[in-house]
């Protein structure tokens, strides 16, 4: 069964949504299909204190709630179903819904998001939202005058340690391996910073605390002759492993860098498909902020209404 319509969103975070509202308000009538984690990343957030006009803050669900009522007033097509499929060899475009439904579109905004890369450990889940983080600069100001770590030894990891050390009494960094894989510029930050301790040849092997993350269960030397198992007390625990951009179904057509995030226009939400905009953390690899992805997301809109003005579509 096909469906034929004008502007098709996908994805439902902060860049879906506040794009549907400027393409509704344009009379686009787009149709928003919110994948398969309805409102995004923020969704799994309990307190944003860091998104303009919440004065007292919100939870990430009750936002994610506030920007679909707001697109849905102004008459976006919002439906439960994933995107699987594309077929983006000439407009009219082809998205293909859930495996089943094809929707034909002349434009299309990609708002996938990008998903955070974890250890594996149940404990993560456990913790979720009370203390395990994969964002400092969203979560970072909890813990001020308090101890973290942070997981990972390349550029993002150092980053945000470094940042975190701004708020936080001490900082830990937890390294698999027996060196920093960060540019120099950034190990240089992290060894001369007093208040970052870098724990090499450590891993992870558990979180423990009544509610809230207290201490972290390590092991050093995993698999050595002097292995040791050690604990250390924290109040937070910060992924900073990578992420990886939900784009996998648009890449035999739409160009992404080695990671996977959609290459757009320098200061545009333009891809290498007329018609076909990006917004949000699946091309977006440095901010990965809910009002970074929020303005991208009313760039888009305001592109595909001019993309269809021009084309008289």
């Amino acid at each position: 069964m096909n469906e034929k319509v004008r502007c098709l969103i996908i994805g439902s975070g902060p860049a879906g949504y506040t794009a549907a509202i400027y393409a509704s308000r344009a009379n686009l009538n787009p149709v928003l299909y919110e994948g398969m984690e309805p409102g995004g990343q923020l969704t799994t957030t309990t307190e944003v204190e860091n998104f303009p006009g919440y004065p007292n803050g919100i939870t990430g669900p009750e936002l994610m709630v506030d920007l679909k009522k707001q697109a849905e007033r102004f008459g976006t097509d919002v439906r439960f179903g994933a995107a699987t499929a594309t077929d983006l060899t000439s407009s009219p475009y082809k998205v293909t819904i859930d495996g089943e439904k094809i929707i034909e579109t002349d434009t299309i905004i990609i708002s996938t998001g990008a998903t955070a890369k974890y250890l594996g450990l149940p404990d993560e889940q456990k913790y979720a939202g009370s203390g395990v983080s994969a964002c400092a600069t969203c979560d970072g100001f909890f813990y001020r005058k308090l101890t973290v770590a942070v997981v990972g030894g390349g550029d993002t990891a150092c980053e945000e340690a470094s940042y975190l050390a701004g708020l936080a009494a001490k900082v830990y960094i937890i390294v698999r391996k027996k060196e920093l894989r960060a540019s120099k510029i950034m190990q240089e930050r992290v060894f001369k910073n007093p208040k970052i301790e870098v724990l090499f040849e450590h891993e992870t092997l558990g979180l423990t605390g009544e509610g809230v993350v207290q201490g972290a269960n390590l092991v050093k030397r995993k698999g050595q002759t002097d292995e040791k198992q050690i604990h250390i007390d924290i109040d937070g625990f910060f992924l900073a492993i990578g992420h990886t951009p939900n784009s996998g179904i648009f890449k035999p057509w739409i160009e992404t860098d080695e990671v996977g995030y959609i290459i757009t226009n320098p200061g545009t939400p333009r891809t290498n498909l007329a018609g076909i905009f990006a917004a949000g953390d699946v091309a977006d690899p440095h901010y990965r902020q809910a009002i970074t992805a929020a303005g991208t997301g009313c760039q888009a809109a305001i592109e595909a209404e001019r993309y269809l003005s021009e084309k008289g579509l």
